[in-house]
């Protein structure tokens, strides 16, 4: 496959005057190749298992941000509901979408600065911007001239922001730091601590909820104030594994693939690729002169279009995209609404609060019944996936969880008011509910993260990956929009049995999507990148 190659000038800003005599163009190559064999070659060691806790901790507090505030809504309906004791229909929706928003511009704005800049000079500054914006919404108010959802919208969508930088960072950094064959565990690894982050979610809301039992209790109804500390500290709290996570992801090296494909830097790449797996440590020395910068394609507007505008490209970026789209209009139709769902078949006694008592038992169970999803479901999907993600692969787990999502679906939405008639109907229903969280999580959730880090070219994998996680929450933003608008068609909490049946129909479309990907196991990034790596270097300037 012929590669679009920007010719080096004489005008371009390198310090290195053009070689004397032709470069050995084969050596380069075999240069390159094997500096990328150490890595697709090398044993699994502790550097493997820093990368991993380093990336999987920013998840961790992603899922934990974005996640609490469906526990969160549920107090806040008490503290800024007003007479009637819950936001509005807008109020609960904007607090809710504004993350995703904010998800969808940083994913294509990191994912595309990573590939410009680097991945280590942009890892961390998610983070940052995590920290401040999590700990800003604790500390919101309200005054005459501002409301505090309206706070609350801007911060969530500031911490959205940071968490959308995540999403290609993490992914492309434990990618191309990863060993061939164990790839897709690694990949699994870091995105499983979404599992454990919305756990902890659920776990820190029923300690603070039980903190301020009798604060609540002995308060007068809607019980303001207690409530208004049970909030503050659940969402508060998630700086915590953000801060310690910080220090790790401002020193992590830069991937010898980044300094060898898109800096273009051979001698570099192979000398860090050196000292990770031999030490663990890597040195970045800004002064040291660059001896030699090969001809390579770089990435541009005219060659992204040449690249993708190629069916056997384009149709691997339509198909990550849509499907992380289909995917994300259930998986956070229903992890941003869960508290909404149990509420509405009135699980574990979960109901409507008019007493002191009452607010406290709400919000209880409402901890609880997400604690209980998180356990039955979603965990044990994450870790199965692991299991067998690099022997039975992407694409055939992904198939498998899109039909039985359709299915799963299909029988929650057409059998609804079957289910919601009895109490055994009811924990059938959950039982299903547990099931659709598993079957994402083994299943969509993790491969649409796992191939786009793994089946575009270096100069673009953090960009493609960026576009493929944006159409992800484009798909968040629809479904949390709908989901506010449709659920109360036809009295409270009506509709979700439709909203079931909708859901089914996009995780249909999921399995059509699906058929366009590669199966991606245990083949090296180069290989699944459909450039011809024999003449990947064309040429060489030497100093």
């Amino acid at each position: 496959m012929s590669n679009q190659v920007e010719q080096l000038s004489e005008h371009e800003s390198y310090p290195e005057k053009s070689s004397r005599g032709p470069p050995n163009l084969t050596v380069l190559n075999e240069r390159r190749r094997a500096a990328l064999a150490e890595i697709d070659n090398a044993p699994f060691s502790w550097f493997h298992v820093k990368v991993c806790l380093v990336a999987g901790v920013g998840f961790f507090t992603d899922a934990y941000d974005i996640f609490a505030i469906s526990i969160a809504a549920s107090m806040l309906n008490y503290v800024y509901g007003g007479p009637t004791v819950t936001l509005s229909t807008w109020q609960s929706t904007g607090i809710k979408a504004a993350t995703p928003v904010g998800n969808l511009f940083g994913q294509l704005i990191f994912g595309w600065l990573a590939d410009v800049v680097g991945r280590k000079r942009m890892y961390g500054i998610e983070l940052m911007i995590m920290i401040i914006a999590t700990f800003g919404q604790a500390l919101s108010g309200q005054a005459p001239a501002v409301g505090i959802v309206g706070v609350l919208i801007v911060w969530r969508f500031i911490m959205g922001v940071g968490i959308g930088g995540d999403y290609p960072l993490s992914a492309i950094i434990s990618s191309e730091f990863a060993a061939t064959r164990s790839r897709g565990r690694l990949m699994t690894a870091v995105f499983a601590f979404q599992g454990w982050g919305q756990l902890a979610s659920s776990i820190v809301g029923i300690v603070v909820v039980a903190a301020y039992k009798d604060a609540i209790i002995h308060s007068t109804f809607p019980c303001v104030v207690p409530v208004d500390h049970t909030w503050r500290l659940l969402i508060g709290l998630g700086c915590v594994p953000g801060v310690i996570a910080l220090y790790f992801r401002l020193t992590i090296p830069e991937t010898p693939r980044f300094t060898m494909d898109v800096e273009r830097n051979i001698e570099q790449a192979a000398l860090d690729i050196d000292n990770v797996l031999t030490t663990g440590k890597y040195v970045e020395d800004d002064d040291a002169i660059v001896t030699q910068r090969v001809k390579a394609p770089r990435a541009s507007r005219a060659d992204f279009v040449a690249h993708f505008s190629k069916w056997e490209n384009g149709k691997v970026l339509l198909g990550t995209a849509y499907s992380w789209f289909a995917l994300d209009i259930a998986f956070y139709g229903l992890g941003l609404n869960s508290s909404v769902i149990l509420t509405a078949i009135n699980f574990g006694g979960i109901s409507k609060a008019t007493t002191p008592e009452s607010v406290y038992l709400n919000l209880y169970n409402v901890c609880v019944g997400n604690l209980i999803l998180s356990i039955a479901g979603l965990i044990p999907g994450y870790w199965v996936s692991f299991l067998f993600i690099d022997t039975w692969g992407r694409k055939p787990i992904q198939l498998m969880g899109f039909c039985i999502l359709t299915v799963l679906f299909i029988t929650m939405g057409f059998a609804y008011d079957k289910l919601n008639a009895s109490t055994s109907g009811k924990n059938a229903f959950v039982f299903l509910y547990c099931l659709t969280n598993f079957f994402q999580n083994f299943g969509p959730n993790t491969t649409t993260f796992v191939v786009p880090g793994e089946a575009f070219p270096t100069r673009y994998r953090s960009t493609a990956h960026g576009i493929s996680a944006a159409s992800g929450k484009l798909g968040a933003v629809v479904a949390q929009l709908g989901f506010g608008q449709l659920i109360n068609i036809g009295g409270t909490n009506k509709f979700i049995q439709h909203i079931m049946e909708i859901f089914a129909f996009f995780m249909l479309t999921g399995i059509f999507s699906t058929l366009l990907i590669p199966e991606t196991k245990q083949k090296t990034l180069e290989d699944l990148s459909n450039e011809n790596q024999e003449t990947y270097i064309t040429g060489a300037i030497t100093a």
